[in-house]
């Protein structure tokens, strides 16, 4: 896998120092000194903030170091602290992803993670949408991951570094998630960069080796945060059959559609799922 460095477009020379400074530039436009939780909230999952509790703070994310407004439609452009209703704990609500496909660099993607880190977060929640190789799952199913598949080609690691990702998406987490909604199946997400979908091949290819979800983001998102030292918890929503497991062609409408379906449901599920970590978290 390849590593970023100066020459990778989108690439600082410190990553570490900028998402620091987001972090800083956060608690003080916030007024909130340590956030606890992090959401990375992908295609279908954003109305799982509004039943968080109340926001506190809210702004442009490209009004805070390193972030960048969305360039894909469907995905919000906003950050968010939201004081989580009855844990006396914060949740900093990242709305901008930034996807490998853009061009913009790994460090570009993994941004948002590491100032979660930074501002304090000791967990964090990375949701999207999917395709779905299992015919099992309808589109409109969440999905939690239980392990993944880094098919980019890169790494958000900068050198010699040999993080552990053995048990990458936290087990106590997805206890945790099966506790709110006991029918929660697990999977193993598979990245592929995009932004084109995947082939019939390339899905079979994903079977073959193991995986049960395809998409663009996430992958590369976890490792990051595994760095960090954040606890993750990884939830899909299949929002299509992959190609060649769907009889029709795919598109970023049905994308779309299959989460605003979903969405009162999963964002219900979210906001039960983080409440249970901010309180676990205080205990």
């Amino acid at each position: 896998m390849s590593t970023s460095d100066e020459n990778t477009p989108g690439t600082v020379a410190d990553p570490y120092a900028l998402a620091r400074e987001a972090g800083a530039a956060i608690a003080e436009a916030s007024g909130i000194a340590r956030h606890d939780i992090a959401l990375v909230l992908g295609s279908g999952w954003s109305g799982a903030a509004d039943l968080l509790g109340e926001t506190v703070w809210e702004a442009p994310a490209h009004e805070i170091p390193g972030f960048r407004a969305p360039a894909v439609v469907g995905h919000v452009g906003t950050l968010r602290s939201i004081a989580i209703e009855g844990t006396g704990a914060h949740a900093l609500v990242l709305g901008a992803r930034t996807h490998l496909y853009e061009g913009k660099g790994v460090d570009a993607v993994v941004h948002g993670v590491r100032t979660a880190a930074a501002a304090g977060c000791s967990s964090i929640v990375l949701t999207n949408g999917c395709g779905g190789i299992d015919e099992s799952w309808a589109p409109g199913t969440p999905v939690l991951i239980r392990d993944q598949i880094n098919f980019t080609g890169d790494t958000p690691l900068h050198g010699a570094n040999f993080v552990d990702v053995t048990d990458l998406y936290t087990p106590r987490l997805r206890d945790l998630a099966r506790e709110i909604d006991g029918a929660l199946d697990e999977g193993v997400y598979m990245q592929f960069r995009g932004p084109s979908y995947e082939t019939p091949a390339e899905v079979q290819m994903a079977k073959a080796v193991g995986a049960t979800l395809v998409g663009m983001s996430t992958a590369l998102e976890a490792i990051a945060a595994r760095e960090a030292g954040l606890d993750i918890l990884g939830i899909s929503l299949v929002t299509n059959l992959a190609a060649g497991i769907s009889s029709t062609p795919l598109s970023h409408a049905e994308v779309l559609e299959a989460g605003q379906a979903a969405g009162p449901r999963i964002a219900r599920l979210l906001a039960q799922v983080v409440a249970r970590i901010a309180q676990e978290g205080a205990k």
